[in-house]
């Protein structure tokens, strides 16, 4: 009989991944324990605490990682400097996201439904509004989605990848369907992102299978190993490597949301709850936009000397996504009307602009591309974090002002998410401006941002590659996305708000602006007026957080722009992917 030899295991390198899933099971058993009244401070300081936890423990294993890289558990996680640093990004930028996430801005409400099982205008959810009921699981399912991004980001093993991608996906699909408002919309976006997400797993679990098949293995190490040196049961069968690795990289090319694989995105990020959709569109983003550069750069490595056809063929597909991924993300979003939807399909073009600098199949161009999520990233969750705090207000119909308030939830509503909505606002809240616009211009690529650095190094990286041609449409395509970046900030700043031209001409039916707010607590910026009621478009004031995380975010933008230099530093240390 064969003894058991237990494995050796380096629980220091497992250390931000327990934190971060030992926590997000924690809050499980803190919501079955935990008072209600303590519930939902208990939850935020054990979400904030595990995440900064993570992030020191990445810090603590820094320069050993970068030194010489580890495989724990067999290989099965695989810690390298490239993995390690998406591990770390996307511990700040989850501890960011949660911070927007617990934010009650000052009508005391979050974005959260009290009762996400309930059927939508039914009695028992007005019985759990009327209660006060919290839905305060979204923070364990916040740790479980980070967690398994973390190691999405940093494993060998395309099963164990798979297994990650469900511990990510899962939470997500049940956040997106908890908003407040807007309840059956949140509910068909879920659906939407649930049923699409389940197909593309369905062809990364049949990509791997197909690589198996060719390689007898599901070690990407291993599998370009096997390739170099021609050990492999199916000599002569390539097909089945090209076919499996394409068929993962659809399954990962659906997480990054590139075209033609992106049609979830603007659907799901405009019903999804406002601040999950900032977590969902940075985060995801990184740990999907990670692993996809080590399929690709490892099953590279193999074949390149090999095979240089199978390698020139994924060449070829990952510059097609990359330029439809531009061109829709671009051309479409400068028809949006609606802010959510338009950052939907910057995140799109966005997507594509990374594709840009991982086709130039240059190890070193990855250090740009660790500094490309980490900028957008955070401006991604600052312009989310901005648009929370953008809301629509009932006021009392004309006539009836003794009534009372005309909803029995608060008189402020969900997001004002329409871009005519917005006019006016730098005159109301010029500081929030002031930050949205940085936001808008780091995306669109602007000097003295972050995301000019990013760009530059994006593109850096394809001409390196040889593809100067793609560098340039990349350019052309940063263009016409300014475009439709600066048309929400003339609205913003250089439009009246449409209060002014509606007082003008309406007589006494309109309220002036600035009138109306419940306790000096908000900011009106616009009034409709139909027939029976007014609703006011109103800037929220944040009671902590989300204000916290909004600042944290400019000033970060504006340092990585201007100072970029100690981070690219730290990013060129983590180019290293390959034990």
């Amino acid at each position: 009989m064969t003894e058991f030899v237990a494995p050796e295991i380096n629980w220091l390198a497992l250390a931000p991944l327990i934190v971060v899933l030992g926590a997000g099971v924690v809050g499980v058993l803190v919501e079955a324990f935990v008072p209600a009244a303590a519930r939902r401070a208990t939850q935020i300081v054990l979400t904030l605490a595990a995440l900064a936890g993570g992030f020191a423990f990445v810090a603590v294993l820094w320069p050993q990682i970068v030194v010489q890289p580890v495989q724990v558990v067999g290989g099965s996680v695989t810690l390298t400097p490239f993995a390690l640093g998406a591990q770390g990004i996307i511990a700040v930028l989850a501890f960011l996201g949660v911070l927007v996430v617990a934010d009650r801005t000052a009508t005391g409400q979050d974005a959260f439904a009290p009762a996400a099982s309930a059927v939508p205008g039914t009695s028992y959810e007005d019985l759990a509004r009327k209660s006060g009921l919290e839905q305060t699981e979204i923070y364990p399912l916040l740790l479980f989605a980070a967690g398994g991004m973390m190691l999405f980001a940093s494993t060998d093993d395309l099963i164990v990848m798979f297994i990650a991608l469900e511990v990510l996906s899962l939470p997500l699909y049940v956040l997106c369907a908890t908003a407040r408002r807007r309840r059956l919309l949140s509910q068909e976006a879920a659906a939407k992102y649930f049923l699409l997400g389940a197909f593309a797993s369905a062809l990364f679990i049949f990509g791997v299978a197909l690589i198996y098949g060719f390689a007898g293995t599901v070690r990407l190490l291993e599998i370009a190993q096997a390739v170099q040196q021609g050990a492999l049961p199916l000599e002569g069968m390539t097909w089945l490597l090209v076919a499996g690795v394409l068929l993962v990289v659809v399954g990962l090319l659906f997480k990054v949301g590139a075209v033609p694989f992106h049609a979830w995105t603007p659907d799901v990020y405009t019903g999804a709850p406002t601040p999950i959709t900032g977590f969902m569109a940075a985060c995801t983003k990184v740990a999907a936009v990670a692993a996809l550069v080590e399929v690709l750069y490892r099953v590279s490595i193999g074949v390149q000397g090999v095979n240089p056809e199978i390698m020139r063929q994924l060449q070829i597909v990952i510059v097609v996504v990359a330029v439809l991924t531009m061109v829709v993300g671009t051309v479409v979003g400068s028809v949006q009307t609606d802010v959510k939807r338009l950052l939907a399909y910057s995140s799109i073009a966005h997507a594509g602009f990374l594709l840009v600098g991982i086709a130039g199949f240059n190890p070193q161009v990855q250090a740009s591309t660790l500094f490309y999520l980490l900028a957008y990233g955070i401006a991604t969750i600052g312009a989310f974090g901005v648009v929370t705090l953008v809301r629509e207000r009932r006021a009392t119909p004309a006539g009836s002002e003794d009534n009372g308030p005309v909803d029995d939830d608060g008189v402020v509503l969900g997001e004002a998410t329409e871009i005519a909505q917005w006019a006016g606002l730098g005159r109301k809240a010029p500081w929030l401006t002031a930050a949205f616009a940085l936001f808008l211009l780091s995306m669109a690529g602007i000097p003295l941002t972050a995301g000019f650095i990013a760009k530059f190094g994006a593109f850096t990286g394809a001409t390196s590659g040889g593809l100067w041609w793609l560098a340039l449409l990349g350019v052309l395509a940063s263009v016409v996305a300014v475009a439709f970046y600066l048309r929400i900030l003339v609205v913003m700043v250089f439009q009246r708000p449409q209060a002014d031209s509606a007082e003008s001409g309406a007589g006494g039916d309109v309220v002036p602006a600035g009138a109306g707010t419940a306790g000096g607590t908000a900011t009106l910026t616009k009034v409709q007026v139909t027939a029976a009621q007014r609703v006011e478009v109103t800037v929220v004031q944040s009671r902590g957080p989300a204000a916290v995380a909004i600042a944290v975010c400019a000033i970060a933008t504006v340092i990585l722009g201007i100072f970029p230099t100690s981070v690219l530093g730290l990013v060129e240390q983590a180019s290293k992917f390959v034990p």
